[in-house]
């Protein structure tokens, strides 16, 4: 134990210089065939530092999805206590995740070959939890803005499924095609075709858009 301590002391930066140096790992050879080895050798450290804080190579898997995790709680939390109108916070809300995801592209790749592609042994992650969070969070928003006259739509579902469909696709560009990547002022633009379709009819107009006359029945 004295030795790991010392071994740590030595470079206070060990911890998040083996952190990347597993993403980078887990990122171009998946998880099963990234090695202990490998991993140290890429930090510039020894094993014993890497047992040090995390114990093994499942520990430290496991302390990258749990980094993920928490940064995105934070985003939900920052959004529940923002204020303003629903649209302005369903704005926030992708955007900041957004933002998490590009600050974040390796490990969420990682992710995706776990959840896509063959079982490697990883230890497991409920990758669907932050999915189900900000699908309930968005809903929410949603009625919310719906109740103040700010949207109209019939389902909720729907129209979530519209913003979530424009946030996949930012995300898709940025994995398959980063020469044409969005960036949070493009999101926000494509977004707002949603939102202009989800707009509240202004009053006096009808269902087509053309001005009631006076006499005529809608």
């Amino acid at each position: 134990m004295i030795k790991k301590i010392h071994a740590t002391q030595a470079d206070p930066t060990a911890r998040e210089k083996l952190l990347r140096a597993a993403v980078d790992a887990f990122d171009r050879k998946g998880y099963a065939a990234a090695t202990v080895r490998e991993i140290v050798e890429a930090a510039g450290v020894t094993k014993p530092v890497l047992y040090y804080y995390f114990e093994n190579k499942e520990g430290l898997f496991q302390e990258l999805m749990d980094e993920v995790v928490l940064k995105f709680s934070q985003v939900l939390e920052k959004n529940q206590e923002a204020g303003g109108s629903a649209r302005g916070r369903i704005e926030g809300l992708c955007d900041n995740s957004f933002r998490l995801f590009k600050e974040n592209v390796p490990v969420v790749r990682v992710l995706n070959s776990l959840y896509y592609g063959p079982p490697q042994g990883a230890p497991p992650v409920d990758t669907d939890k932050n999915h189900r969070l900000f699908q309930e969070r968005l809903k929410e928003l949603l009625v919310e803005g719906r109740d103040a006259g700010e949207f109209r739509f019939e389902k909720t579902e729907d129209a979530m499924w519209a913003i979530i469909g424009v946030l996949n696709v930012a995300m898709e560009v940025e994995f398959c095609h980063p020469e044409m990547a969005l960036g949070p002022k493009d999101l926000k633009r494509v977004l707002g075709i949603v939102f202009a379709g989800m707009a509240a009819q202004p009053r006096g107009e009808s269902p087509r858009g053309t001005h009631r006359r006076k006499g005529v029945q809608p």
